[in-house]
């Protein structure tokens, strides 16, 4: 089992016995790349995406049992972090995976995580070292498609061109450009942003 793996299995342990339903759990950024491809690095946190699945008393409930201070993290050295809905860059609809293996391991969670594509464009967003040493794996691993990227990346920028976010694209699509220049060696994309960016 990998670190990730093991900290999910254990937060599963420390679940409320008796809880038959099972709580669904959609995992973005390194750890669901980790979860889905066997990649590993170091990382301190393991996010959550909110969803409507989430109730107030489970995200408590979940920070209580791996939240940053507890005594899982203190020992694991990571805890969970819930991040809000409109906070990642994301392609809609996000496309999402079981963790099927994992899955069957658990008795109280249900793991599911981000497709690799659409969490290489959420990482477009920050782009700091972790993150390109994420893209960087996920490239040599040969599951980044150049015409996939730019495809979910506009789906993305769609979501994002229709509020106050839109003004951060610009940033995006040079980060878009270095990741198909310095790391794919293609041609840059002519990305349509609103005009009034």
């Amino acid at each position: 089992m990998s670190t990730v793996e093991d900290f999910l299995a254990e937060v599963d342990g420390l679940w409320a016995p008796g809880d038959a339903t099972r709580v669904r759990l959609r995992l973005i950024g390194s750890t669901a790349l980790m979860l889905a491809t066997g990649y590993e690095r170091g990382t301190k946190d393991s996010d959550i995406f909110e969803t409507i699945d989430l109730t107030r008393e489970t995200k408590q409930r979940l920070l209580a049992i791996a939240g940053p201070g507890t005594e899982v993290h203190r020992r694991r050295r990571m805890y969970l972090e819930i991040v809000a809905n409109g906070v990642p860059f994301l392609p809609w609809p996000a496309r999402w995976q079981a963790a099927a293996e994992l899955n069957q391991r658990l008795r109280h969670l249900e793991i599911a995580v981000l497709d690799v594509v659409d969490v290489v464009v959420s990482k477009l967003k920050r782009l700091n070292d972790n993150d390109l040493t994420d893209i960087a794996a996920m490239i040599d691993l040969d599951l980044v498609r150049h015409d996939a990227l730019v495809a979910r990346f506009r789906s993305a920028v769609d979501v994002f061109s229709g509020d106050a976010r839109a003004a951060d694209l610009p940033r995006y699509v040079a980060n878009l450009h270095r990741v198909e220049r310095d790391m794919l060696g293609v041609a840059e994309s002519d990305i349509e942003l609103p005009g009034w960016i």
